[in-house]
Formats: structure tokens, sequence, C-alpha cells
């Protein structure tokens, strides 16, 4: 009994228990296939190949392909040939031009030498190489699949289909050339190793169409998105990694190209950014100190210096540390306002406080900053002072 029979009488589905055959009793269908086709070289892993004619096609046409080939039978068309075989016509026909569309041209030579000829046109028509001329150039020239061919010409997928396998093999060599290269690599809106393209399915996007709009040109959190348009979190990033990197990537600041790794990349939250966004301006436009700028907007000035110095890296430098000459760690701002009242009073030998009233700053400001960070400095300022009123023949 065939398959099909024994699934009608068992009252089970035909591709459920096929599969189930081919998983589970694989030895029982090489042993029935060696049965049927004593003369087939039956593999012991592969049952049938990619394309071309299987196995058990090549066993059941090819005494009357032979017969198609051999000069006794060719008073007979080939559909007489079927008949004598046992096999059916269009399957024969069907075989022939698909694997030996040169025997057909030259059965029909000779039979139009010896006069046989049956006055019917063999091959293409030509009102149907008109009809599907476009779908083939098409299919020649861009990574459309057959069936969007088909809808976008107005043409039967079915019959397309069938005219690329018999009439256009080089068309069909040239996609399959074209899967082989994409099984390695999955690339979107290319085409994959199954011939479709790389994308989500149409019922998909419409799902998270809003949810990415959100996600692109808000600073609403993952969570909040998926919280307003019930989706579950966990597939809208999943998403979102596979068809949208672009966005992953740029609103984590950074710039996607093909094969980059999203975890070498900093993280940059959008509400984050926005939560600091007013103070990083209010610090540019007005130069006070971080800690000031911080406790304005109600912000913590450790996090606040933590994230200038991430996101903002020339704003932090111009309001943060440096290090100065004696390799001592100070204020930026501080160093610079200082600056002249350090040079003064390093060269000359007026005191510190004259200078501070001088140049208009804080005398206790002034004197704590060089006590903390240039001791050495008012040690040599007091031994200058003191060899300018030792007397001259002092030793």
């Amino acid at each position: 009994m065939s398959i099909r029979a024994i699934c009608t009488q068992s009252e089970v589905s035909y591709p459920a228990f096929q599969s189930y055959l081919y998983k589970y009793h694989r030895d029982l269908l090489l042993a029935r296939y060696s049965k049927q086709y004593p003369s087939m070289h039956v593999s012991a892993s592969i049952l049938h190949h990619n394309r071309g004619q299987t196995p058990v096609a090549h066993a059941k046409y090819k005494d009357a392909i032979a017969a198609c080939d051999n000069m006794n039978y060719i008073e007979y068309n080939v559909s007489q040939i079927a008949r004598i075989f046992g096999v059916n016509p269009t399957g024969l026909g069907n075989q022939l031009r698909a694997h030996y569309p040169e025997l057909i041209e030259r059965r029909e030579r000779e039979r139009q030498r010896r006069g046989l000829a049956d006055n019917q046109q063999r091959g293409v028509r030509s009102w149907c190489k008109e009809q599907y001329a476009e779908a083939v150039e098409l299919l020649r020239t861009t990574e459309l699949t057959i069936s969007e061919v088909a809808e976008r010409c107005g043409v039967s997928f079915t019959g397309l289909r069938q005219h690329i396998h018999f009439y256009c093999k080089d068309v069909a060599e040239m996609r399959r050339n074209l899967r082989e290269q994409a099984k390695t690599q999955k690339r979107k809106g290319r085409v994959t190793g199954s011939g479709r393209r790389h994308e989500p399915k149409p019922v998909t996007r419409e799902r998270y169409q809003e949810a990415v709009r959100l996600y692109r040109d808000t600073p609403m959190t993952i969570k909040e998105i998926c919280k307003t348009q019930g989706l579950n979190r966990y597939a809208f990033s999943s998403y979102l990694q596979t068809w949208h990197k672009e966005d992953v990537f740029a609103r984590r600041g950074a710039e996607y190209h093909e094969g980059a790794n999203l975890s070498e990349t900093k993280q940059y939250k959008r509400p984050t950014a926005a939560k600091y966004a007013d103070a990083i301006a209010r610090l540019k436009k007005s130069g006070l100190p971080t800690a000031v700028v911080a406790a304005e907007f109600g912000l913590h000035p450790d996090c606040f210096r933590q994230y200038l110095r991430e996101h903002e890296p020339e704003l932090h430098a111009r309001q943060g540390m440096m290090t100065a000459g004696n390799g001592r760690i100070v204020s930026r701002r501080t160093m610079e306002k200082y600056a002249e009242a350090l040079r003064q009073y390093e060269t000359t030998d007026e005191p510190l406080i004259s200078i501070a009233r001088r140049l208009g700053l804080q005398y206790n400001s002034l004197g704590g900053f060089v006590r903390r960070n240039y001791p050495e400095l008012i040690e040599k300022h007091r031994n200058k002072s003191r060899d300018d009123v030792r007397p001259a023949n002092t030793p």
C-alpha cells in the first residue's frame, strides 16, 4: 500500500505521517524503496536530492525515456510511448522538458525528417513567451520572489514557475546560485537560502509599527512602550534587535554598519539624556561649577559628573580636574582663576595677601588653594624673602 492509502485507511494526516517516517523510521523507507526499485541505488542518508531528477522518478520513467530516444519508437509520440510503458503522459512530458530537453529537440527533428510530424508545436509558445517576458526580466535582474513577480505582472504563479523551470533554465540556475551564496549570511531585505527575502512578515511589521515609531522618536523606555501598546517586552526587544538595528544603535548614540556588535557600543539611554539635557545646556551657557548646576536642577553631583565624563567629554574636560605641573590633581576652573596670582607669587617677593587684593581675589580662598596644592611654592617664597632682607656681607 502507498503511504497515502495507509493514511486514508488509518485516518491520520498524510504530511504528518510522512514526516514521522522520515524522522523516526528511515530504515523502513529505505527498505521499501529498495524493494520497489531493485536496480536503483538508494542512499543510506538521502532519498531525495535538493534539485534535479529524483531516484524514484528516474527508476519510474527511465524505460519510457529510453524509448523516446530509440529509433524503434520514433513513429509514436510521447503520449503513446507513456501509455505503452504504463506511466502518466503529462508526467513523462514534464520529465523530458525538465531533464532531457535536448532529447525532445533531437526526436522532433528526426520525426520531421521522416515525415512523421503531427504539425503540433513543441516547446514554448510565442504568445506564452510574450506573456511572461516582463516577469522573466524581473526575475533575471532583481531579487524578487516568483510569487511577488507574478503578482506584480498579473500572471499565474504556477504558470510562471513552470515556464522558468522548463524554458528559462539560465534564470533558474542564476537564482539557485544566488540562494547558495546567501546560505552563509542573512541580510535584511536580501534573498536567503530558501529563496525568500530576509524581512519581517507584513502582519508582524504592522503589529510593531507604532511601537517602533515611539522607540525612534521619543525618550520612552522599551518597558513603557510595551505597556502602552500592550506588547510583550522580550518579543519587541527581539524584533528591534533583528529588524531595526540602526535604530537601536542610534538610541545608544552610535552609527550602525554591517557586522557591528551592539555590546561594543556605550549605553546611551534617551530618558537619561532628556534628564540631563537642561543641566548640560545651563552648564555650557553659564560656566558655573558642575556642583552648582547639579544642585540647581536637583541632580546628584557625582552622577552628573560621571554622565559628562562618558557623553560630554569636552565639557567635562573644561569643567573637570586637571594635572598641575607638580603632579597634583586640581580643578581646571580654579587653576585658570588663580593662574596669574600663582605666577606673580612665584616670580616676585610680594605677599600673597597683597596679590589677592590687587587682583580682586578672595585671600582666604587663594591662600587655601596654594597651601593645599603648592606648599613648595610657599617655602620657595619664604626663602626668597629672607635672601632679599639679608645684608650683603652676611655669609
